[in-house]
């Protein structure tokens, strides 16, 4: 991700400077950013040379020949969504925005379509007893429980396989089992699976100090309950442009509250708001850590995800948030489940 800085130029940039920043980048592309770092335009070498046949000469501003109105994604935007955003024209990169439209990445196409087979672990956490979906687990694992024609536990690892991560650890107690008998060691699934064993209850963060020697590079670590199209790529490219020791993906969540609030000061009402929406972040289950992490994290112990966050920031190490707004449910209770039954094949397709 550091190769962005490399192909950054600004409005008043000349000809001559956007002709090293694409060498530079060696990616045939540059992007033209405000002083915010907001996208203004992106500017290809076809560009520069139609503007150098035109008579422009090496120090002429760029304005006149960026393109202004290019194919950019969202950093949450899904791999289907930008090959069909793409399908059949001739783009080989397209800049990556944040939700405030400033400019964090370039997507290559071609890479895009390869999904090469990428460094970084997943870990997914299955050892829950899924008791608030009784009886339906008092024989099965819940991540082993059908949503379309395949198990939950199944498409989460299908999907992060979509994006070139396919070397998967799973962390297991209910029903283990059951869940290697499926799964095997991945092969049949285009993976590499390894089981890890909790012989007690130890959080999600917890359960990672019986792999400590496991992970040379930034890891997924994610609830093995949950459904979601989530761009991988894109969370794991933002950990990394961040530099992030640690990074929760987040939800947010709305809630309105049923009756009409009173504000008042020293008890005289001052306004009344009827029926407010506050929203808020909420933890969503999927996680990147770097290695460096495992050491804030006790030997066999119960130590939840949100303890570790909790100490990273008391020992200033600065977590950060990637907020996801694509599909995502949290499989908890009965009612998320039938939803997740109602909607899989609309959001996911097979």
């Amino acid at each position: 991700m550091k190769t962005i800085e490399k192909i950054k130029l600004h409005p008043d940039s000349t000809i001559k400077e956007a002709l090293l920043a694409i060498d530079k980048g060696a990616m045939k592309i540059a992007v033209v950013v405000d002083k915010d770092g907001k996208l203004v335009g992106v500017l290809t070498d076809g560009d520069i040379r139609r503007g150098l046949l035109h008579g422009m000469g090496l120090e002429a501003s760029i304005g006149g020949i960026m393109q202004t109105n290019p194919f950019v994604c969202s950093v949450n935007d899904s791999r289907e969504d930008i090959l069909t955003r793409v399908l059949g024209k001739k783009i080989y990169h397209i800049p990556i925005l944040d939700k405030d439209g400033r400019f964090v990445g370039i997507e290559d196409i071609e890479a895009l379509i390869q999904s090469s087979r990428k460094p970084n672990r997943v870990v997914l956490m299955v050892g829950g007893l899924g008791s608030r979906l009784r009886p339906l687990t008092e024989n099965l694992p819940k991540p082993m429980l059908k949503v379309g024609n395949r198990p939950i536990l199944e498409t989460i690892i299908r999907n992060f396989k979509s994006y070139g991560f396919e070397d998967i650890i799973l962390s297991v107690n209910y029903k283990a089992e059951l869940v290697r008998e499926y799964f095997g060691d991945g092969s049949g699934f285009g993976v590499k699976i390894e089981y890890v064993y909790e012989d007690k209850r130890m959080g999600t963060a917890g359960a990672l100090s019986l792999m400590r020697e496991k992970f040379d590079e930034p890891f997924f670590v994610m609830n093995g309950d949950l459904l979601t199209n989530v761009n991988f790529e894109h969370f794991l490219n933002f950990h990394l442009e961040q530099e992030s020791i640690a990074t929760m993906a987040v939800r947010e969540y709305e809630y309105q509250v049923p009756f009409g609030v009173v504000n008042q000061h020293d008890g005289e009402i001052t306004s009344i708001v009827e029926k407010p929406k506050q929203r808020y972040y909420v933890n969503a289950g999927i996680y990147i850590l770097s290695p460096e992490v495992l050491e804030y994290i006790p030997d066999d112990e119960f130590y939840d995800m949100p303890t570790l966050f909790d100490t990273l920031i008391e020992k200033q190490k600065k977590p950060i948030s990637f907020p996801v707004h694509e599909y995502w449910l949290d499989i908890g209770q009965m009612k998320q489940l039938e939803q997740a039954r109602a909607e899989y094949f609309s959001v996911f397709g097979e």
